[in-house]
C-alpha cells in the first residue's frame, strides 16, 4: 500500500525554486519575438474560426504564448512576489488588447462574415469550461515545477483554449455583437482565473518559499480577494452549465418523442425542429388534415411518457393534399412559400397531362389497329456521354398479329405528327 501511495508523491520530482521562477518569469513579457508569435497565432486562430476548421484553431493554440502571464499571475500571488505580479498583470492586459485588436482587424477585413459553429461554441461558457481550465492549469504548473517536464504544455494550451475565445471576442467587436463579445471575454476570463488559481494551489501545495512575507492581516486580505474573484467568476458559469444540461435533456427527450410518436397514417413527416430555448417541438407534415383529438393524444403522451410538461407542440401542414375529386387545393398552407407550391403544382399538372396524352394515343392506335393488345408510351431521357435529351418518348406496342414494315412506318409517321416533332423510339412486338 505504501508503494502505491509513493507513486502519487510530487516532492521527489520537484524542480528548484530558482529554475521555476526563471522559467515562469521569462514567459511573462510580450515583446519582440513573443509579441509577434502572439499576433501570428491570433491571425491563425481567427482564420480557423472564420473557415470553421478545428485543425487550424488547434495549430494556433499550439503556438500561442498566452499561458505565460496567466501562470505568472498565479505563481506571483503564491510566493508573494509583488514585482512579478505587477509585470504579469501589465503583460496580461497588453496581450488581451493586442489579441482583441488583431482579431477585430481580421474580422473587419475578411469577406466571410457568417458566424460558424467553431466560433459560436466560444460564446456561451459554462461550468465545464471552469473544470477544463482548472485541470489544464494543474497539469501545466505541475509540468513547470517538475524535473520530469514531458510534453505537457502543448496539450494544456489546446485544452484550456485561450486563443479562440479572444478571437471570438474580436469577431463580436467587429460585428458589434455584444452578446458574442462579452460571452467570449467571459470564457477567456474563466480560463485565465482558473489557470492562475490552479497555479496558486499547486505552488502552495509544493511549499515553494515566499519571496515577501506578509503579516497576518495582509495574508487574510489576499486570501479574501482570491476567494471573491473565484466566486464571481464561477457562479455565472454554474448557471450556464445548468442551463446547458437542461437544454440537452429537453432536446434528447424531444428527439425521442419525434422518433417514436410522429408517424401518422395518411401523413408524411416532412420536417421537424426542436427549440430548447423556447421549449418548442414543431412538426410539419405532408398529407391530410390532422384533427384536434390526434394532437391532444400526442400532447398527452409528450407530457406523461417523455416528461416534457413545459413543452409546446406545434403541428403544421406543409403541403396540403388534393381532395379526392382533385378539384381544389386547400389554401391553409403553412411553412411553405409560394414558389415551392407552384413547383409542386406544375409537377402534378405535367404528370396529369402526360397520362391523358398516353390514354389518347392508346385509344387512337387501338382504333387504327384493333389487334393492339397493350401499349406503354412514356416520356424518357436519352443519355449520351455529353448530354441528356429529355424531349423524347419511348413507345412499346404489343400486337396479336405480326406487324409488317409498312404498318411500322405508318405508326412512326402517326407518332411523329401526334407528338409534335418530339423524338421517339418505337418497339413493336
Amino acid at each position: 500500500m505504501e508503494n502505491i501511495l509513493n507513486r502519487f508523491k510530487l516532492y521527489n520530482e520537484k524542480e528548484t525554486p530558482e529554475l521555476v521562477y526563471e522559467a515562469i518569469s521569462k514567459a511573462v513579457p510580450f515583446k519582440g519575438t513573443n509579441l509577434w508569435i502572439l499576433i501570428f497565432a491570433i491571425f491563425i486562430a481567427s482564420l480557423g474560426l472564420n473557415v470553421n476548421s478545428p485543425a487550424v484553431v488547434i495549430g494556433a493554440m499550439l503556438i500561442s504564448p498566452l499561458m505565460g502571464p496567466i501562470v505568472g499571475l498565479g505563481y506571483s500571488v503564491a510566493i508573494n512576489d509583488s514585482a512579478l505580479l505587477r509585470k504579469s498583470l501589465i503583460n496580461y492586459g497588453f496581450a488581451l488588447l493586442v489579441g482583441l485588436a488583431a482579431s477585430t482587424v481580421y474580422f473587419l477585413l475578411t469577406p466571410i462574415h457568417e458566424a460558424q459553429s467553431e466560433l459560436l461554441s466560444r460564446t456561451q461558457p459554462n461550468i465545464y469550461d471552469v473544470l477544463i481550465a482548472t485541470f489544464g492549469g494543474f497539469a501545466g504548473i505541475l509540468a513547470a515545477c517538475s524535473t520530469q517536464k514531458g510534453n505537457v504544455v502543448p496539450g494544456v494550451a489546446i485544452a484550456t483554449a485561450l486563443m479562440p475565445p479572444l478571437c471570438t471576442a474580436g469577431y463580436g467587436l467587429a460585428a458589434w455583437n455584444l452578446s458574442y463579445l462579452f460571452g467570449a471575454l467571459y470564457l477567456f476570463l474563466i480560463n485565465s482565473v482558473f489557470i492562475a488559481l490552479a497555479t496558486f494551489l499547486t505552488v502552495r501545495y509544493l511549499r515553494y518559499p515566499f519571496k515577501e512575507f506578509l503579516d497576518q492581516k495582509e495574508r487574510k486580505k489576499s486570501q479574501t480577494i482570491i476567494t471573491i474573484v473565484t466566486l464571481l467568476t464561477i457562479i455565472p458559469s454554474i448557471y450556464f452549465g445548468y442551463d446547458i444540461v437542461q437544454k440537452n435533456k429537453f432536446t434528447n427527450a424531444a428527439n425521442e418523442f419525434i422518433k417514436n410518436e410522429s408517424r401518422m397514417n395518411g401523413n408524411e413527416l416532412w420536417k421537424s425542429s426542436v427549440s430548447p430555448e423556447k421549449k418548442l417541438i414543431e412538426l410539419t407534415y405532408l398529407g391530410k388534415d390532422i384533427t384536434d383529438s390526434t394532437i391532444a393524444v400526442l400532447e398527452k403522451r409528450m407530457y406523461t411518457i417523455y416528461k416534457l410538461e413545459d413543452a409546446e407542440l406545434k403541428i403544421n401542414l406543409g403541403l396540403s393534399y388534393l381532395n379526392e375529386k382533385k378539384e381544389t387545393v386547400d389554401n391553409s398552407l403553412v411553412s411553405i412559400d409560394k414558389a415551392q407550391l407552384e413547383r409542386f403544382q406544375y409537377t402534378l399538372d405535367s404528370l396529369d397531362n402526360e397520362k391523358r396524352l398516353n390514354e389518347q394515343l392508346f385509344d387512337e392506335l387501338k382504333g387504327l389497329y384493333p389487334d393492339l393488345n397493350k401499349a406503354y408510351i412514356q416520356r424518357a431521357c436519352l443519355f449520351t456521354d455529353s448530354s441528356c435529351d429529355d424531349n423524347m418518348y419511348l413507345a412499346y406496342l404489343n400486337f396479336e398479329k405480326r406487324v409488317d414494315a409498312e404498318d411500322k412506318e405508318r405508326i412512326n409517321r402517326y407518332l411523329e405528327a401526334r407528338l409534335e416533332g418530339a423524338k421517339f423510339e418505337v418497339i413493336v412486338q
